[in-house]
């Protein structure tokens, strides 16, 4: 029988939370989003190198700071798989490579969900 997909209990992004954060400011926002679209996929790639390479002390350094990035601009589920992938790579738990890697494919997932949620962002305040 095949597994049903688990749909999210929370938006990828909390605009309100960052509004509140920035004191309403719009043009702070969009800032701060056009920052983190350029950094997000740079560092994706980095943590991508990271793990083929075995590296966890600097998987766990990159998760930790993308993870306090994430918690800032009100990405509770991108920063809560940062987060998993973490305490993985530093070995809070006893995880396997493979562990890693599929810590690492839902931070990937999550960032998906959350740059398209940006994107549409990004497009209704530039009208």
């Amino acid at each position: 029988m095949k597994k049903a997909k688990e749909i999210p209990s929370e938006p990828a992004w909390n605009q309100a939370e960052l509004l509140e954060r920035a004191d309403d400011d719009q043009e702070l926002i969009r800032e701060l989003l056009t920052i983190f679209k350029e950094d997000f996929p740079r560092t994706i790639q980095s943590l991508e190198s990271a793990v083929a390479g075995g590296n966890m002390k600097n998987t766990a350094s990159l998760s930790h700071g993308l993870k306090g990035m994430l918690s800032n601009l009100g990405a509770g589920r991108a920063a809560g798989a940062a987060a998993r992938l973490e305490v993985l790579a530093a070995g809070g738990e006893k995880a396997s490579l493979v562990d890693v890697q599929n810590a690492l494919k839902g931070l990937e997932r999550e960032g998906a969900c959350l740059m398209a949620e940006l994107d549409v962002y990004m497009t209704e305040v530039r009208r």
